[in-house]
């Protein structure tokens, strides 16, 4: 998997940089529950974040999959929930929903998320760090 790997050089947190996404993705906790499906607002090569009203606590378990916008291609794999933001009547600019860490993927499904992050960021569209 190329050098698209390379740590942020940034003093944040994240490791790789994320690139904007709008995507419908459909995950479940537990193979019981039935899929809810929510938008995916950004990706990079180690999560997703997904807008939601009701997130999840950290360290919970989700699968996920979603198809790319031509219809051609699932992506499916097994994440964690590592950061949460609740829904806040007094900040209308924090968006709710939760941080998926990638944890198991099938190595097609990594490709293509490669393929996403690296047409993005050949076009510029990378989501600034925040300090």
């Amino acid at each position: 998997m190329g050098d698209t790997k390379t740590p942020s050089t940034t003093t944040n947190r994240r490791r790789y940089p994320r690139v904007p996404l709008s995507l419908l993705v459909q995950y479940k906790f537990n193979s019981l529950e039935e899929f809810i499906s929510e938008y995916a607002l950004n990706i990079s090569l180690g999560g997703m974040f997904i807008k939601t009203t009701e997130p999840r606590e950290k360290g919970i378990l989700v699968y996920f999959q979603f198809t790319l916008a031509d219809g051609s291609k699932l992506i499916e794999g097994l994440g964690r929930v590592v950061w949460v933001n609740q829904v806040d009547i007094n900040n209308a600019d924090k968006v709710p929903g939760m941080g998926i860490e990638f944890i198991n993927m099938d190595d097609e499904s990594m490709q293509l998320i490669e393929e996403i992050v690296n047409n993005n960021l050949k076009r510029g569209n990378v989501i600034p760090e925040t300090p």
